[in-house]
């Protein structure tokens, strides 16, 4: 059995679900808590030594806690291994207890060594002496919520300004394990190594600046851990995410649907542009365009697959077009001029969009928190900021706690939300799922544009909405790692995913 593993469980947990309910299983399996200890310092041993094979000399930096004692025991295990090995304790040993305190009491009747650390200049001092190939962080673990103490924030700054690279035991100290932020700082692991289930914060927010590379490890509880606890929060990646259906080699065009998409107002052609083309080449077999009449030369050039919608709101709910439209994609560049507000209106009428799928991004949203209705047939995409408007809050409120958000969010509008970002997030009311393709390149214009059209695409053709947004989230990051992976994140075009987004949807890529 593997002691570590880069694919991730399906399910993610808060802190507290996993504190109760480790004690519960281990009960359960009749294992001492101090077995399971020993069992995750042996993982991450195992980790590094995989990681770091020429792994010399390392420096553990612990607290009094539990997670302290999982670094104690990283500590006897490179001490038998050989490997130079210096414990720095921010705290006094007569603190450390339990189990902590066991596996402490292992590691120095090996004669190891275990500096208290009391001031930052302690710490700068003796880093001078000591240079290690790596630093072990068991400061903090999925305890902590509240502010940093001074010392800790301090050595937690240290850390992070040296170049070595630095594994974190569980969590990296500082963040927050159910909500992915920070109070301060937290440390800048290069990897993190998680222990019986998914700390739901490691994935989303501020976390990915944090985290770095993220390993699991179960202990080998964590199927009982599964069983015993069920979850809402899910773990969107490769292995479990929806698929597009087999296409009949007799279907047509009326078999797949029409997109119909609006934006592009006065000056912003590009974003209805790009919406539309990802549409098409996410399996929309039709896509119709209602833009500003001086726009629409440039939405349609050199893409003479899309077609022409009347740009009247009243024409456009009178013609073939719309009434022929499964799915109505709005706001990517509408603006928000008094032509936009009369389109959108126009076209989101209860009576007009019964049986209609509404994708709503961009101004759409804007137009929405101007009337909001609740529509169980509706899915919108905000990033933080347009959360925020959504929910009459502040950015900051948003992204103190991005699970929270996104549940309110359909709980006043309806339907599905994705909440753009780091670890983008798509609920549906009684499910989350934490998306887990993407990168930084993304943080382009446009991306979210393609990501509408994407979304509308696939709600053609996938009966379950829920699923069709969730496909559309994974292999819009995905097609964006490929791009990454083959020319780099700096200078990602976002019309630079439709080749391999196309390869995705026909199972190319994966």
């Amino acid at each position: 059995m593997n002691k570590f593993t880069r694919i991730l469980p399906q399910q993610a947990y808060s802190a507290k679900q996993v504190r109760e309910n480790e004690v519960k299983v281990a009960h359960k399996l009749s294992l001492p808590m101090y077995k399971l200890m020993l069992r995750a310092g042996d993982a991450a041993f195992s980790l590094l030594m995989a990681k770091y094979k020429a792994l010399t000399s390392i420096i553990v930096v612990c607290g009094k806690g539990n997670n302290g004692g999982d670094g104690f025991v990283v500590a006897r295990l490179a001490l038998q291994a050989g490997i130079k090995v210096k414990v720095l304790l921010l705290s006094n040993e007569g603190l450390v207890q339990g189990d902590a305190q066991t596996a402490m009491r292992q590691y120095t009747d090996l004669a190891g060594d275990i500096i208290n650390i009391n001031s930052i200049n302690e710490i700068k001092e003796y880093y001078q002496q000591y240079t290690p190939d790596v630093i072990i962080d068991a400061l903090l673990g999925t305890g902590f919520k509240g502010e940093l103490s001074s010392l800790f924030h301090q050595v937690i700054e240290f850390v992070n300004k040296q170049y070595t690279p630095v594994l974190s035991l569980d969590i990296p100290s500082g963040l927050n394990s159910d909500r992915g932020t920070i109070s301060r700082t937290a440390i800048n692991a290069d990897i993190t190594i998680t222990f019986i289930a998914l700390k739901k914060g490691l994935l989303t927010g501020q976390a990915a600046n944090y985290v770095g590379d993220l390993y699991f490890a179960g202990l080998a509880i964590e199927q009982v851990f599964i069983e015993t606890l069920n979850s809402n929060i899910f773990v969107l990646q490769n292995n479990n995410k929806p698929d597009l259906p087999y296409r009949k080699p007799a279907s047509h065009k009326g078999n797949i649907g029409l997109v119909l998409a609006l934006g592009g107002g006065d000056g912003l052609p590009g974003a209805i542009r790009l919406a539309s083309e990802a549409a098409l080449r996410s399996g929309a077999a039709l896509v119709s365009v209602c833009c500003a009449q001086q726009n629409q030369a440039l939405v349609f050039n050199g893409r003479p697959e899309l077609m022409f919608a009347p740009n009247d709101a009243e024409l456009l709910i009178q013609a073939e077009v719309f009434n022929k439209a499964k799915v109505l994609l709005i706001g990517p560049g509408l603006g928000r001029t008094t032509w936009a507000q009369t389109l959108y209106l126009s076209i989101t009428n209860e009576q007009q969009v019964a049986n209609k799928i509404q994708v709503i991004d961009a101004d759409g949203l804007y137009f929405l928190t101007q009337q909001p209705t609740k529509n169980n047939n509706r899915v919108i995409t905000p990033h933080p900021k347009e959360a925020a408007m959504l929910l009459n809050c502040t950015v900051a409120d948003i992204e103190q706690d991005r699970f929270a958000a996104v549940t309110q969010l359909v709980q006043k509008y309806g339907g599905i939300c994705v909440l753009k970002g780091a670890g983008s997030l798509v609920c549906n009311g009684h499910q989350t799922y934490i998306n887990t393709s993407g990168n930084a390149g993304m943080a382009s214009g446009g991306m979210g544009d393609v990501l509408s059209g994407i979304i509308a695409a696939l709600s053609l053709q996938i009966p379950d909405l829920f699923a069709a947004v969730k496909l559309a989230v994974y292999l819009h990051g995905n097609a964006a790692d490929v791009v990454a992976q083959q020319q780099g994140q700096y200078g990602m075009l976002a019309s630079d995913l439709f080749l391999p987004l196309q390869a995705n949807i026909n199972g190319k890529i994966g």
